[in-house]
């Protein structure tokens, strides 16, 4: 074969797998297409019936506020008319008991001048009498119409008008969330969460971060504060994690739509401690060593100090004695045994440890471990 037919025959190779790459690149982005695509579409649908949901249920508490509002209202007007008619229909019964009384004395009256002269002068006695115990020029007061109650409803638009300004600005639909994750690092046994806002006009007061495996349902609260990255722990390595963040508005209550959940993992295992160490405990995961004692030269130390709380100030001193002489020229660095004498005091209290030492130190080292995030140490 020529020269000139194995440079087109590598020139043909170099071709076949740069198509092969662009197509391998194509048919990765065409399933990138898809999952934006599916995401889009599962959102819409998810947005469209927690719409519907929301807004129904709305009605529904709507409705029956008005609905109770109405029944109130009417059980006013049953009241009100029962209280009002009541001693009306008392009036009445009076009256028309005094025009049953009156038709009677007629009837007697008019019986009496239509008798016989003989029996008339009885009759008349009789009737006199009778109207007399009447009292005819009693009658009872009937109430004027002005002292009767009108009833009438005060009904005006206000409340409709206001409805319908809220309900016009009640809910929202975005294309984004307000928050997003930005990077996922990881750490032995953890992953850092890193977030940020892609809303420019919103202004988150606290965010939320959640987590949970990617076999189960549920998440789980990691975090909720200020910050905008969180190490989230415990995390088992080689185990697909999904994360997902929110954000609270300042001066909300309502926590903003979830961001795209992102995977993250961890091929790096935990830090763990030693087993066997006296005077410690190990959590189950060994990643936590809990002093069960504090022994100083062999001996056990109980004194403890007040607990620590925000702005607490916690001071270390230390000073070397030494117990016998160095040498001649009292140079400590030509050896001998020291004592070494550290000092800690915390509120109203001092707590004074000893430790034996074959050689002068001039540094002190401490450590602290707060159980909850958020706390800061300025050392000075």
């Amino acid at each position: 074969m020529s020269v000139e037919a194995e440079v087109l025959l590598q020139e043909a190779k170099e071709s076949i797998e740069a198509a092969q790459n662009y197509r391998s690149e194509l048919q990765q982005r065409l399933q990138g297409l898809s999952q934006a695509r599916k995401q889009v579409r599962g959102s819409s649908t998810h947005t469209r019936e927690a719409l519907r949901r929301h807004f129904q249920e709305l009605q529904t508490a709507l409705n029956r506020l008005l609905s109770d509002r109405l029944n109130g209202l009417l059980q006013e007007v049953d009241a009100i008319e029962q209280d009002s008619v009541s001693p009306l229909d008392d009036c009445q019964k009076l009256i028309e008991h005094g025009v049953s009384m009156a038709d009677e004395l007629l009837r007697e009256g008019e019986a009496a001048l239509r008798c016989g002269i003989s029996d008339k002068e009885d009759k008349l006695c009789s009737f006199a009498k009778k109207a007399l115990n009447i009292q005819l020029d009693s009658l009872p007061e009937v109430p004027a119409l002005v002292d009767v109650p009108c009833l009438s409803a005060q009904l005006d638009d206000s409340l409709l008008h206001v409805m319908r300004e809220r309900v016009a600005r009640h809910g929202s639909v975005s294309a984004h969330p307000p928050v997003q994750i930005e990077e996922l690092v990881e750490r032995p046994g953890s992953v850092l969460v890193r977030w940020c806002k892609v809303d420019e006009d919103f202004n988150p007061q606290d965010y939320r971060l959640q987590y949970r495996r990617s076999n189960a349902t549920q998440y789980e609260d990691a975090y909720i504060g200020k910050d905008c990255e969180f190490l989230v722990l415990h995390l088992d390595p080689h185990m697909d994690y999904l994360f997902r963040v929110c954000a609270r508005g300042e001066g909300r209550t309502e926590w903003s739509p979830w961001s795209v959940p992102q995977t993250g993992y961890t091929t790096l295992t935990p830090h763990e401690w030693s087993p066997g160490v006296d005077g410690y405990i190990l959590s189950s995961r060994k990643n936590i060593a809990m002093r069960s004692a504090v022994f100083v030269n062999g001996k056990e130390m109980t004194n403890q100090l007040p607990a620590i709380t925000v702005g607490s100030s916690v001071t270390f001193d230390m000073e070397v004695v030494s117990l016998f002489p160095v040498s001649n020229n009292n140079n400590p660095s030509d050896g001998g045994t020291f004592k070494l004498r550290v000092t800690i005091g915390s509120g109203n209290r001092e707590v004074v440890f000893y430790w034996l030492l074959d050689q002068v130190v001039d540094c002190l080292f401490f450590g602290c471990s707060f159980t909850h995030p958020g706390w800061k140490v300025l050392v000075f």
